[in-house]
């Protein structure tokens, strides 16, 4: 197979850490791996730890932006971030049950904690957990800027206080009119 991220190089069966099965390119050493591979090898070693490169730096990763042709059907591949915080994405053929890794995203995955759930990682529930992430930060961002760090840290205490109460629609009634003591 003909590397799906330089074009140059040739992917040649290996292993990614002498674990399990993959496929590296001999030019950019990006890794293609199949999910069906990795989940064999995960099943077989539940108790495995990874762990981080000791020299990784996420400076040097270079995350392929431009789509990418699936080594296999030449199709096109989805990217899926890996996390809210983020901007790397990885690559990942839904037709063949692969992955493409650019070269230092496996060691980025192991120094986040996420090695373990590579499979995961391209579900439509971790997808929408990022989302949902993504979402809470704009939004403290926007309400950090409306109310200033006194005013929105207060306002979320009263909010959590608010939600605890039996009674929160009278008491959002009572703070919502302009005079609660008059009849007009």
């Amino acid at each position: 197979m003909n590397c799906t991220q330089c074009s140059s190089g040739v992917l040649k069966p290996s292993f990614i850490d002498g674990l399990f099965r993959a496929h590296t390119c001999t030019h950019c050493g990006g890794n293609w791996i199949l999910i069906e591979d990795f989940v064999t090898w995960k099943e077989r070693n539940p108790d495995h730890e990874f762990t981080e490169e000791p020299d990784w730096q996420a400076e040097a990763i270079e995350d392929t932006r431009e789509a990418l042709l699936c080594p296999v059907s030449g199709g096109f591949m989805t990217k899926f971030k890996i996390t809210a915080q983020s901007e790397h994405r990885i690559d990942y053929s839904a037709s063949v049950g692969g992955i493409w890794l650019d070269k230092g995203e496996w060691d980025l995955l192991k120094s986040a904690g996420l090695a373990s759930t590579l499979n995961r990682i391209v579900t439509r529930h971790w997808q929408r957990n990022i989302v949902k992430e993504s979402s809470k930060e704009s939004f403290e961002g926007i309400y950090l800027a409306k109310f200033g760090q006194p005013g929105y840290e207060k306002i979320k205490a009263m909010k959590a206080w608010l939600d605890e109460q039996p009674n929160k629609a009278d008491l959002r009634a009572y703070l919502l009119t302009k005079d609660p003591y008059s009849l007009f």
